[in-house]
């Protein structure tokens, strides 16, 4: 007997919490420039037909800040969730140590998927957040209607996704147990098994890609409703200007663009809950499902 190591997001950050912790500010110190950005251009246009170059260089401080930041903070990312994929991969295999070479090979593989959310599609998803808050609130400064639009959307989307995580869950489940048989597969079975198993492998990425399909349409149609519904609402306007309504609309196609990545992250998070029960099973349970998938 031999201890299970529980494997999950929150016990990947807990192996170096610190140093996620220094990366996630600079995540955030990226936004709060990106976000800057435009108040300052607007600071340097008024400062320069005034004569006065100070807001200027303010804008280029800006600038060269968001650019160290981003740039120090890929360098040491690469470095710190190096480390973690080390340290995970050998807690993976410590708890693989009764499952045959196939499974091990697919569940390391699988286990890096969890730092690479950590690591990419984290950040992409705090960088959305923040900007999802910043866009409602400057389009309440519009009307509040413009703002509740987007938010109704967001809403409905949501519900959307709700319906099919589930579906993702078990759809992930059969590519994860038909993966996880191709190295006993292609090691001693003959061309016609190593055919079959391929075919299988394509059957569950197409269910899975007529899947996502199908939701993304109904997302994608929900959110661009949003925009038709905020153009439309123009007309709550007293005297809207050009502007307002090129700024209404714009940031109601940002919202479009921004918004997508949560569906994108909960499906993510989906295929990520379905890897982690599988890292979390017991020998028994593991060969028990590994004997049912022959090939």
């Amino acid at each position: 007997m031999y201890t299970q190591h529980s494997i999950s997001l929150w016990s990947i950050v807990k192996l170096s919490p610190f140093k996620i912790a220094i990366t996630w500010s600079m995540v955030v110190l990226e936004n709060i420039l990106l976000i800057l950005l435009p108040l300052f251009i607007g600071y340097a246009i008024d400062g320069v037909l005034a004569s006065n170059t100070t807001p200027l260089f303010w804008f280029a401080a800006a600038l060269f800040g968001l650019v160290v930041v981003s740039v120090l903070r890929r360098f040491y990312d690469t470095r710190v969730y190096g480390g973690i994929r080390v340290k995970l991969a050998e807690r993976v295999a410590h708890n693989l140590r009764g499952a045959d070479v196939s499974s091990k090979s697919a569940r390391l593989t699988m286990s890096r998927e969890l730092v690479d959310f950590l690591e990419n599609d984290l950040p992409a998803l705090m960088t959305a957040a923040i900007q999802l808050v910043s866009i409602v609130i400057i389009l309440a400064t519009f009307h509040t209607y413009f703002a509740l639009s987007v938010l109704l959307a967001s809403c409905g989307m949501l519900m959307v996704y709700a319906c099919c995580h589930n579906t993702f869950k078990r759809l992930n489940g059969k590519l994860n147990d038909q993966t996880e048989q191709q190295v006993k597969v292609l090691s001693g079975k003959p061309f016609a098994a190593i055919s079959a198993h391929l075919e299988k492998l394509k059957k569950h990425e197409i269910a899975l890609s007529d899947t996502e399909a199908l939701v993304y349409g109904f997302i994608f149609a929900l959110l661009f409703l949003s925009v038709l519904s905020n153009l439309w609402l123009v007309n709550v306007l007293p005297s809207p200007s050009t502007g307002e309504v090129f700024s209404i609309l714009t940031y109601s196609l940002e919202f479009v663009d921004t918004a997508i990545m949560l569906p994108v992250t909960l499906q993510i998070l989906s295929r990520l809950s379905e890897i982690t029960q599988r890292l979390n099973r017991d020998d028994e349970t593991q060969l028990t499902k590994e004997s049912s998938y022959e090939v």
